[in-house]
C-alpha cells in the first residue's frame, strides 16, 4: 500500500498503475485520478497508447491541428506518463518494482499476455499481497471466447444492444443500429471502478488482501441491459427495436412538433391524464384502451397517431414549457454544441478548462460526481508520452540520473 498522505481527493492515498490502452481501462484510470489517486499511465516507448492517434485532431487556439486527439484528451487527464518497453527484461523489472508499492494495477492485454512479461497477478501479488489487479478484456479470462479480440461495436452486436436500437421492422430505414458512442467501453470502465473500490474496501476495512478482478466488456454490457433481458426471461418474448419509443411505457418517445422534434416521457397514469387535458383530448384518458399504462403499451399503435396529430400543432418550446408546468418530463433533441451551451451544464460546471503544454487552454467534460468533503481533482492535463519517466524512476524507484540515462540509451524507457 502506498504511503501518500496529501489529501486532495477521496482516493489521494492510493497509487494506481494504468497499463491499459484505448478506452475502457483508461476511462477507469481517469475516474480514479479524478478521485485524487496518483495514476501512472504506463505506455510503450514507441508511440504509446493507440488512442493518441484515434479520434478528431485537437485544434489549437489558432485553429491548427496538433498531434493530440480528442479521444486521448477525453480519458487521460490526471495521469503521469511512463514510457517503457515491456518486451525488455529491464522494462518488466521497472513495472514489477512499481507494482510492489502500488495499490491498484489496471491492464487490458489479451488474456494470458501479462504472464509473458512476468507481470501477471500471480507473480506480482507475491511481492505485494495487497495489490488489487484489474484485468479488462473483451470476453474475460475464461470461456470459449476468451482468446478473441473485440471492440465496442462487436459487443453491442453480440449482447443484443443493436437488436433493440434503431427503427422498427417495416418502417423506412429499419434495421439494427449502434448506440452513438462506445457504450460497452464506458460501461466496462465503470464496472471496473466499482470492482476496484469494493476490493479496496475488502482489503483496507475488512482486513483482507488484494485480489484479481476479471472485467469483460461482453459481461458488463449484457449486465447493463439486465432490465431488457428480463423482459425475455419473464415472458419469453424477444425484445425488438422500437425507435425512440419505450418497450414498457407509453407515451415515451420523440414526437414531431410544428417546428422541430421533442422528446416526451409520461411516467404514470395521472401524468397521461394531464397530458390529454393539455392536448385537448381528455376522453383518451378515460378510454379503457389507454387509461392504464399496461393497456397503452398494448394499444400504442392506435394511441400514438392520435397524440402525434395534437402535438404537431404546438411549437416545441411552448409545449415543453406547458409540460414542465404540469410535471411531465420533456426535452429538446440537442446537438452537442447546444447541450454544451446549456445553462444546466454551466450551473453544474460540467464544461471545465484545463491547460496543456501542446494544446494550450482547452475544455473538458468534468466528472459528474460532486463530493462535499473531497472535491474532484483536475490538477494534471493528459500527459505527453514519457513526460514523467524521469520523475517516476527517480522519485519512486530511486534511480540515479546516470541509471536513467543508461535505460534511455538502451531503449528501455523514453
Amino acid at each position: 500500500m502506498s504511503k501518500r498522505c496529501v489529501v486532495t481527493g477521496c482516493m489521494s492515498h492510493l497509487r494506481v498503475l494504468d497499463l491499459s490502452r484505448v478506452f475502457a481501462g483508461p476511462w477507469a484510470g481517469q475516474m480514479l485520478a479524478d478521485f485524487g489517486a496518483e495514476v501512472i499511465k504506463i505506455e510503450h516507448v514507441r508511440g504509446g497508447d493507440d488512442v493518441r492517434r484515434m479520434g478528431v485532431p485537437h485544434l489549437d487556439a489558432d485553429g491548427n491541428e496538433t498531434r493530440l486527439t480528442s479521444s486521448f484528451l477525453a480519458m487521460n487527464r490526471g495521469k503521469r506518463s511512463l514510457a517503457v518497453d515491456l518486451s525488455k527484461p529491464e522494462g518488466q523489472r521497472i513495472v514489477a518494482e512499481l507494482a510492489a508499492g502500488a495499490d491498484v494495477l489496471i491492464e487490458n492485454f489479451k488474456a494470458g499476455n501479462m504472464a509473458k512479461f512476468n507481470l501477471d497477478y500471480a507473480t506480482l501479488s507475491k511481492a505485494n499481497p495487497g495489490l488489487v489487479y484489474c484485468s479488462i478484456t473483451g470476453f474475460g479470462q475464461s470461456g470459449p471466447y476468451a482468446h478473441l479480440p473485440g471492440y465496442d461495436p462487436i459487443f453491442q452486436a453480440m449482447t443484443g444492444i443493436m437488436s433493440i436500437t434503431g427503427v422498427p421492422d417495416g418502417a423506412p430505414g429499419a434495421g439494427p443500429n449502434l448506440v452513438g458512442y462506445s457504450i460497452s467501453d464506458i460501461t466496462a470502465g465503470y464496472y471496473a471502478v466499482i470492482a476496484i473500490q469494493a476490493a479496496l474496501m475488502h482489503r483496507d476495512v475488512a482486513g483482507g488482501t488484494g485480489q484479481h478482478l476479471d472485467i469483460a466488456l461482453f459481461d458488463a454490457q449484457l449486465h447493463a441491459a439486465s432490465h431488457i433481458a428480463m423482459n425475455y426471461l419473464s415472458n419469453g418474448r424477444v425484445p425488438i427495436r422500437n425507435g425512440t419509443a419505450s418497450q414498457v411505457t407509453c407515451p415515451w418517445q420523440v414526437f414531431q412538433a410544428a417546428d422541430k422534434p421533442i422528446m416526451i416521457a409520461v411516467g404514470n397514469d395521472p401524468q397521461f391524464k394531464r397530458l390529454c387535458g393539455l392536448l385537448g383530448c381528455p376522453e383518451l384518458a378515460e378510454d379503457p384502451r389507454y387509461a392504464a399504462n399496461i393497456e397503452r403499451v398494448r394499444h400504442k399503435e392506435t394511441l400514438v397517431p392520435l397524440l402525434s396529430d395534437r402535438i404537431a400543432t404546438w411549437q416545441a418550446a411552448e409545449l415543453k414549457d406547458r409540460l414542465e408546468e404540469m410535471g411531465i418530463a420533456s426535452g429538446p433533441i440537442n446537438s452537442f454544441d447546444e447541450v454544451l451551451a446549456d445553462e444546466q451544464v454551466r450551473a453544474h460546471g460540467l464544461r471545465r478548462r484545463m491547460t496543456h503544454p501542446v494544446a494550450g487552454d482547452f475544455d473538458i467534460i468534468a466528472n459528474p460526481i460532486r463530493f462535499s468533503a473531497t472535491p474532484t481533482v483536475y490538477d494534471r492535463p493528459p500527459p505527453e508520452l514519457g513526460a514523467d519517466t524521469d520523475w517516476v524512476l527517480d522519485r519512486l524507484l530511486g534511480k540515479s540520473g546516470d541509471e536513467i540515462a543508461a535505460l534511455r540509451d538502451q531503449g528501455v524507457v523514453a
